[in-house]
């Protein structure tokens, strides 16, 4: 075997290392295993990958690319079997990442072409293999802070499936470009000022696509930010309408206390008479009225007891048997917007699910207790007709396709405060339990 051959073959199968690292930079808060096991996992696959493919390329005169490109579609399972991400978005980093790298791949052709203007693509240069990889060492490290940063919040928090797949078209705009516009034959590089040309266009390709996922990323922000205004004002709603239920059961009660004299006398004429069941008829019809609309104080913090009267009020016209018993910390300040986001996508999606069976089969369970002083667990339990829609251990909103977005959001919120989440379900009972760290 030419090792000159092989010593070319290989730096272009282990650009495959650097570029599985840019896949995790993005995921850092989504994979199953540490960090640690995860380099040990693809290093101990890559790396006899990248010697025995490199090997056969060459043993059998090969083009790379027969072997590269199908691999890289099969490495995406296995990508996917070590991350939690959605589809859509595993899908959005892959070819992202795979669009980033064909970038070193066109400058390592150009100076492969500076180097031996006479020669090709087919012939490429051990030279020009090593500069590759060197350019794709860059740009993972160029990447790897706005990745880890920015990108990785946008997977955690942005569960809106069309929004990655249109991600994944534009990368494959620029994917299919680069692998497209290969030079077979270096002379025609060095035609007219094409030379120049090529670099420079690859060079305006890679700012553009960069640009775009800048562009996304703005646009990811504003979304999230359009739907955290549009849960503040569905929380603001919510007082309004606990408030004004409030005003009402102060004034009847105020009109109850009015007519309380009158009570007294009708009880006492029913007394003289010695009239019992009249008297107890009376006596539970003026407590009925009397608790009609009687304000439950669930917590301290007006926002989220709104919040829990107003769901309580649903799951009562739905109903849903609510035995709730709830213990919060006090003080909630900066936790408010977090804790309603979670409890409100917590009791919606309960109530939900209770209301696909009979009535006489509604309840929904839901206790929360502050342990160890700075721990809150969450046990919420309802009544469901038992269809489910789950890959992977992963549930599926069973609305519409996709994650079902209340459960995402109630993951994202136990995330946040370095907790964890449990959610299960048997034939007749759906279980969401949580953990926060405050």
């Amino acid at each position: 075997m030419d090792i000159g051959k092989w010593l070319s073959a290989l730096p272009q199968f282990l650009i495959l290392l650097p570029a599985a690292a840019s896949c995790y930079f993005a995921a850092k808060n989504k994979m199953k295993y540490s960090p640690l096991k995860t380099a040990a996992l693809c290093i101990l696959v890559l790396l006899p990958y990248s010697l025995l493919t490199s090997w056969i390329c060459v043993l059998w005169q090969l083009d790379i690319n027969i072997i590269l490109i199908p691999s890289i579609c099969l490495f995406f399972f296995l990508y996917r079997k070590t991350v939690t991400v959605s589809l859509p978005g595993c899908l959005a980093i892959y070819v992202g990442v795979c669009a980033i790298q064909t970038f070193p791949a066109q400058f390592a052709y150009a100076f492969d072409s500076y180097l031996h203007p006479d020669s090709s693509a087919a012939c490429f240069s051990t030279e020009a293999a090593l500069f590759q990889l060197l350019l794709s060492c860059l740009v993972v490290a160029a990447f790897a802070y706005p990745a880890c940063q920015y990108f990785s919040w946008a997977i955690d928090n942005l569960d809106f499936p069309k929004i990655w797949y249109s991600t994944v078209v534009m990368s494959l705009v620029f994917l299919i470009f680069n692998i497209l516009s290969v030079p077979q034959s270096y002379a025609t590089l060095h035609t007219g000022r094409l030379y120049y040309l090529f670099p420079l266009l690859e060079a305006c390709s890679l700012v553009l696509l960069t640009a775009i996922y800048v562009f996304f990323f703005q646009g990811a922000r504003l979304i999230l930010r359009h739907a955290e205004l549009k849960e503040r004002s569905q929380l603001l709603e919510m007082q309004v309408r606990q408030y004004n239920t409030l005003q009402e059961y102060m004034c009847q009660t105020t009109r109850l206390r009015h007519d309380f004299k009158h009570s007294v006398h009708i009880l006492a004429v029913l007394a003289e008479k010695g009239d019992i069941d009249s008297i107890n008829a009376y006596l539970k019809e003026y407590e009925t009225r009397l608790d009609r609309h009687a304000h439950i104080n669930y917590c301290s913090n007006a926002a989220l007891d709104a919040l829990f009267n107003y769901y309580h009020e649903m799951a009562v016209s739905a109903k849903v048997d609510a035995r709730w018993n709830i213990e919060l910390p006090e003080p909630i300040t900066e936790q408010v917007l977090d804790m309603a986001s979670l409890f409100g996508n917590l009791m919606e999606n309960a109530i939900a699910g209770c209301l696909g069976i009979p009535e006489e089969a509604r309840y929904f369970c839901l206790t929360t207790e502050v342990r160890h002083g700075n721990r809150l667990y969450i046990v919420s339990t309802n009544s469901f007709d038992g269809h489910v829609r789950k890959t992977n251990d992963e549930y599926h909103s069973t609305k519409h396709s996709g994650k079902g977005t209340g459960l995402a959001s109630i993951t994202a919120v136990a995330i946040k405060y370095n907790g964890s989440v449990r959610i299960s379900n048997s034939n007749k009972e759906f279980f969401v339990d949580v953990m926060l760290k405050i």
